[in-house]
């Protein structure tokens, strides 16, 4: 499997379906870095601790982190399963950005940003994370989100281990939409 390849599975195994590969997920998102890789390399997706190391500290996303001594492995965010990463809540700097597709934003200007199957509506920090989020669906297209605003209002906000920031929603008197 190339590195992009093991990638995507990790993502599929460690964020959505972790019985496609059979398994155990701790309620906090951590599986065996021991099972896993046995049970890769039993369904021939030939990988053993380098390369697994490898993805996890050279993903661009820094999509997944290991325990302190290694032994562990877990998604940092976007699981569409039931899990607790024990997030803590964490003031927001004023403004974050959200990317998305330009045929999304009538339905955003309605009912703002929703988490849809995910735990948390996804934001970044910069305008350039948010715009090559934005390009994975289509032309994108660069909202600003209110978030100090939004955190005075009683909205919480978290900040994942890859420092993606989380939040249940974003209604749309929080976004600022280009040309606004």
């Amino acid at each position: 499997m190339s590195f992009v390849e093991i990638s995507r599975f990790l993502s599929y195994v460690l964020r959505h379906n972790p019985g496609a590969l059979g398994v155990h997920m701790e309620k906090n998102g951590w599986v065996s870095v021991a099972e896993l890789m046995r049970k890769m390399n039993e369904q021939g997706k030939n990988i053993n601790f380098d390369l697994l190391q490898s993805v996890v500290l050279e993903d661009d996303k820094q999509r997944y982190s290991f325990n302190e001594d290694a032994t562990k492995i877990r998604a940092n965010q976007g699981h569409s399963i039931a899990i607790d990463l024990k997030l803590v809540p964490v003031v927001p700097v004023e403004c974050l950005y959200h990317g998305t597709a330009a045929r999304n934003i009538t339905s955003i200007k309605v009912q703002g940003l929703l988490k849809q199957q995910r735990h948390h509506v996804h934001l970044s920090e910069n305008q350039d994370s948010a715009e090559r989020v934005g390009a994975r669906y289509g032309k994108p297209v660069i909202l600003t989100i209110l978030a100090g605003s939004m955190n005075k209002a009683g909205y919480l906000f978290y900040r994942s281990e890859n420092n993606v920031w989380l939040t249940d929603v974003v209604p749309p008197t929080f976004i600022q939409f280009p040309g606004d």
